[in-house]
């Protein structure tokens, strides 16, 4: 997986759909980065660079879509050239998916540092559970580029974590809330925030089940993490 075929063209067209989802997953991790640098730092420049880099993020997934679109009709693949250009069109969707995440960070960030509020928050929580989150979505990327059928259930457990710790500061958030109510706002915004977090948390788990179908040709969504391993 991928095989080398007789004629070079298709397997240029192969690769070339391979490297753009790659370079989506290098520009939302970016996205990622930024926002969270906005959200920390104040800057609001930064910021505004996150969600017009949104609109890249989309050109990529409408681009990738065509071309695969195009080797469907073309040349018609079978066995392991059809899973990778079905796993293909499904990563570029959770990648794009995360970018919107990214964007709304930096929009919330824009709203947490403009607005005048009461409660100046620490963003130790937040930054640890982003980092979680940047490690699995690197581990994902990895394991697509690698064909790393392994990555699926290291991922599955570390997504666990990450519910974990997405559930922890929400009940940290809450308690700030009720202990002061003129900190409801800037909450809300918070906890819009590491729920962003904990969605490109999912995103990257599913990228990782998505490549065991692309090797092994297994669907391993919705199953248990033992399952998981097993297949894996």
């Amino acid at each position: 997986m991928p095989t080398e075929h007789t004629y070079k063209q298709f397997d240029a067209e192969l690769e070339a759909v391979r490297a753009r989802v790659l370079e989506m997953g290098g520009l939302v991790e970016e996205q990622i980065n930024n926002a969270l640098e906005a959200l920390v730092s104040g800057n609001m420049r930064l910021a505004a660079q996150v969600v017009e880099q949104d609109l890249r993020v989309n050109g990529l997934e409408v681009a990738t879509d065509e071309d695969c679109t195009h080797i469907l009709a073309l040349r018609q693949p079978a066995a392991g050239d059809l899973r990778l250009i079905l796993t293909i069109i499904k990563t570029v969707t959770d990648l794009e998916r995360i970018g919107d995440e990214a964007a709304k960070i930096a929009r919330m960030a824009k709203q947490v540092h403009e607005s005048d509020r009461i409660l100046s928050p620490r963003f130790s929580e937040i930054r640890h559970m982003a980092g979680m989150v940047l490690k699995n979505l690197r581990m994902a990327l990895d394991a697509f580029a690698r064909l790393d059928t392994s990555a699926a259930a290291q991922l599955a457990r570390a997504d666990i974590e990450v519910d974990e710790e997405f559930h922890l500061i929400t009940r940290h958030l809450i308690t700030f809330m009720m202990e002061d109510p003129r900190t409801i706002s800037t909450v809300i915004d918070l906890l819009f925030i590491v729920k962003a977090l904990e969605r490109i948390g999912d995103h990257a788990k599913n990228m990782s089940e998505y490549v065991v179908y692309m090797v092994k040709g297994k669907d391993v969504r919705h199953t248990t993490i033992e399952e998981l391993e097993k297949e894996a």
